[in-house]
């Protein structure tokens, strides 16, 4: 399980949203070893004139931005493994929209296993309970 919330400074297709939440469930899964069955993505569009850099609005610029917050237990993913989803990322969605912004962000929010879960279980329950006497 990992969630993510994209948002974009433009206003997807339904063909790029489709595209974009495939890409981030296939990466999340090759990438980061998480299952694709559970794994939930958001996408919002931004208006380009409500989205600011460096205190200027991306309306009067060519580029595109974009910001993925993806929610993931602490410790299940090595320093080289969110480096490389990173990169990978950035490269797809730039092949999505076309040039980026520089200053746009992929955060991988590390959640300790007993503050989150799905189907009313935390990710701590589940991890006790696999683990053989």
């Amino acid at each position: 399980m990992p969630y993510l919330d994209f948002r974009v400074s433009a206003k997807p297709s339904q063909q790029q949203a489709e595209r974009v939440a495939g890409i981030l469930t296939e990466l999340t899964a090759t990438v980061l070893g998480k299952k694709p069955e559970l794994t939930s993505v958001s996408i919002h569009a931004m208006e380009a004139g409500h989205w600011y850099i460096g205190g200027n609005s991306l309306a009067s610029q060519s580029l595109v931005t974009f910001y993925l917050d993806i929610k993931v237990t602490e410790g299940t993913n090595t320093k080289n493994e969110k480096a490389e989803y990173v990169r990978r990322v950035f490269a797809a969605v730039a092949d999505i929209f076309g040039a980026l912004a520089p200053a746009s962000y992929v955060v991988i929010d590390e959640v300790h296993a007993d503050a989150w879960g799905y189907q009313g279980q935390t990710q701590e329950y589940r991890y006790i309970r696999g683990k053989p006497l």
